[in-house]
């Protein structure tokens, strides 16, 4: 039985490419992107989980560990210049890397400044979108890191090249900025001096109407304007970073000039603590791929002549994608093909510089002007309470925050969403060679999180997105959030004929359906209110035998274990399939639910939203909550159709829902139908869909 699963394993291994095999070392597992999809449904593999997936080491960014001292007093204790070499400890070690050449490349004629390298960054997983361990990466325990990874590459050839502190800006440059200033908003914004009674009036004064700085759009959808949302932040963010640094360099030329000590005048005051102002959350490597070819075309215009890249082969090789690795036969919707397209390595983090017409991939983070990355990758660096390698003193100067596709972190793991934010705008610890001469007082007071502007992008609205933007967004200058109503709902795209009976549970106060602090996954924590109105009012209804082939989706993997170990407890004939769910499991548990083997089916929202697979055999349909993504409803909904037997009469589905869920109510049934649901004295309503 050994000798012929080794032998097993060993062709699995052989028929994988190169970026799956590396996947499956490091996670145990192959990504659910690239299962194989034909027309005849093939035997699968078996292979091993791992313990854990959410286990990677600090990174080469973290120059040194943080003293526990105040980090005001330490700051202040650095008032002197810092060498530059100072500055370079954050860089890699280990990577091999050959002299910098500057081609000119044929075809487009597009001037890169590349660095070879003779080995391959080895912490870069590819295409790891799905976490192995519930309890680091779903949010239901500290997650943290426990191994040790080579470090990363970071670029350590160009730093004078691209150094704000030993650059300077031409007089006339710095001239016609400084007569703009007065109409620059970007100058009006960051010139600003806060007094105290303003930043206390933030959290007492009531909310009014007026111009706004922070910004919330639920909106932002793969198909339709994705890109498009991308372009407009992207321009943004350039003109902010060119703005800043331009100030910097035009200031770095008046004291040369005016033969001036750098501190002698408050004018000079125009940088943060730390040179990173502005960070893009982004959920797969394919996103940022595509920040940064935005970038280079911003940067390039109608011109012309083409702008200086550094190491933009290796970027690409990195972060682009092979088509050859994309499974033929994959059949999926619209909206799965546009979220996983390219590489969906979900963890990365990468730095880049800009000055002038130049840009810097691979930038050290204390080097760089924007970062970009993804939660997980921001996880392992910054690190949790007790880690003896952690760093963020990056996010101390933050100005400009863009968290993109906020709906997919849903799905990942919003723990990391969170902990990113409890870091954002603190002082920092170490100075990393920052002149405080040159530093906003704003920033030396701490009032960072004060003028930072957050732009929040999603597909859908969602009590945990809401609850960020209430919670974190702070800017002094107020919030605005776009909030479209649904006035059809998704239960309208139900084709088949079904009666759709809601359920409303009741709950005394909302601490009895949700627990917000926790910042799990769905934000829901089925306590004893919900989970015992499940197990004795709805439960029943379908333990009898007529009732088989009953599938219950549960949208939280809590929600998920709960019921799993009250099925397995009370003994009752069920399969389940979870996101973490070996591919054989997943054949099995499909193939005894079609054959009526199984009474009941267990199935996550997260493994429909990573698989997509069509289940085949239900007949009756339990939404133990209402999904996160309001088209997940009619996707389920319409796998009744799958069914070959013609039984629709028979064919039943069930929701529950409380008082709360206005939101996720509202985008199934429509924002009118959701008004009279909610207040209504009667606990069940019933709509019929498919009527003939």
């Amino acid at each position: 039985m050994g000798k012929r699963r080794s032998r097993s394993q060993s062709q699995l291994l052989n028929s994988l490419t190169k970026k799956q095999k590396k996947h499956l070392r490091d996670f145990g597992e192959e990504h659910p992107f690239y299962d194989r999809v034909s027309r005849k449904e093939a035997k699968p593999q078996t292979c091993q989980l791992s313990e854990s997936l959410d286990t990677s080491s600090s990174e080469s960014e973290a120059e040194s560990e943080p003293e526990q001292v105040s980090g005001y007093n330490r700051l202040l204790a650095t008032l002197k210049d810092v060498s530059k070499e100072d500055e370079e400890e954050e860089e890699e070690e280990d990577s091999v890397i050959d002299e910098t050449e500057i081609n000119l490349e044929d075809g487009d004629s597009d001037i890169s400044v590349e660095e070879e390298t003779a080995v391959e960054s080895t912490d870069m997983q590819k295409n790891a979108a799905l976490p192995a361990d519930p309890k680091g990466k779903d949010g239901h325990g500290p997650p943290g890191t426990s191994e040790e990874s080579p470090e990363e590459f970071t670029d350590a050839k160009h730093e004078s090249l691209f150094s704000l502190e030993t650059n300077f800006l031409e007089e006339e440059g710095g001239g016609n900025c400084s007569l703009k200033a007065s109409q620059d908003p970007f100058a009006q914004h960051v010139n600003k001096e806060l007094k105290e009674k303003e930043i206390q009036a933030v959290a007492t004064n009531p909310k009014t109407t007026h111009q706004l700085k922070d910004l919330f759009y639920p909106e932002r959808t793969a198909l339709k304007n994705g890109e498009e949302i991308r372009h407009v932040y992207c321009l943004h963010v350039i003109n902010h970073v060119l703005k800043a640094n331009a100030q910097v360099l035009a200031n770095n030329s008046r004291c040369r000039s005016r033969k001036l000590g750098v501190g002698d005048d408050d004018d000079f005051r125009d940088q943060g603590l730390t040179r990173p102002k502005v960070l893009i959350v982004v959920p797969f490597r394919e996103a940022a791929l595509r920040v940064v070819q935005l970038f280079i075309s911003l940067l390039e215009g109608d011109s012309k002549k083409k702008i200086i890249v550094s190491n933009k082969k290796r970027f690409n090789g990195e972060y682009g994608s092979d088509p050859e690795e994309r499974p033929p036969n994959l059949k999926r919707p619209e909206d799965y093909e546009a979220v996983f397209v390219g590489n969906i390595d979900d963890h990365f983090r990468t730095g880049v510089a800009i000055l002038q017409r130049s840009i810097r991939l691979y930038a050290p983070f204390y080097s760089s002007d924007i970062l970009i990355a993804s939660p997980l990758g921001l996880r392992t660096i910054i690190g949790g309470e007790g880690e003896k390698k952690r760093d963020f003193d990056f996010l101390s100067s933050i100005e400009l925050l863009i968290i993109d596709q906020a709906d997919i972190y849903l799905m990942q793991n919003w723990e990391h969403v969170l902990h990113l934010m409890n870091h954002m705008n603190l002082l920092p610890l170490d100075s990393h060679g920052v002149d405080f001469s040159r530093v906003r007082m704003w920033s030396l007071n701490n009032w960072s999180k004060y003028y930072r502007q957050t732009l929040l992008f999603g597909a859908l609205q969602d009590a945990q997105i809401n609850s960020v933007f209430n919670k974190y967004c702070v800017n002094v200058q107020g919030q605005v959030a776009v909030r479209n109503v649904p006035m059809t709902g998704s239960i309208s795209h139900v084709l088949v004929q079904l009666p759709h009976v809601f359920q409303r549970m009741e709950a005394e106060n909302l601490a009895s359906v949700i627990d917000a602090s926790q910042g799990t996954h769905g934000s829901r924590m089925v306590l004893n209110t919900w989970f015992n109105f499940f197990v004795n009012k709805i439960l029943p209804q379908y333990r009898d035998a007529v009732m088989s082939h009953t599938l219950i989706y549960v949208p939280s993997y809590f929600d998920f274990v709960r019921l799993r170990n009250y099925f397995k407890k009370e003994e009752l004939n069920f399969t389940h399939i979870c996101e973490y769910t070996q591919k054989s499991g997943v054949s099995r548990a499909r193939h005894f639910f079609l054959q009526g083997e199984k009474q009941f089916l267990l199935l996550t929202e997260r493994f429909h939203f990573y698989k997509r697979y069509t289940i085949k055999g239900i007949r009756n349909l339990i939404f133990y909550e209402l999904p996160t993504y309001p088209h997940f409803y009619s996707d389920v909904c319409n796998m009744l159709q799958a069914s070959t037997r013609g039984e629709e009469a028979a064919w039943t589905c069930t929701v529950l829902y409380s008082k709360y869920d206005a939101q996720r109510l509202a985008a199934v049934v429509g924002v009118e139908r959701a008004a009279q649901m909610l207040p209504s004295k009667k606990n069940v309503h019933l709509f019929i869909t498919g009527e003939r």
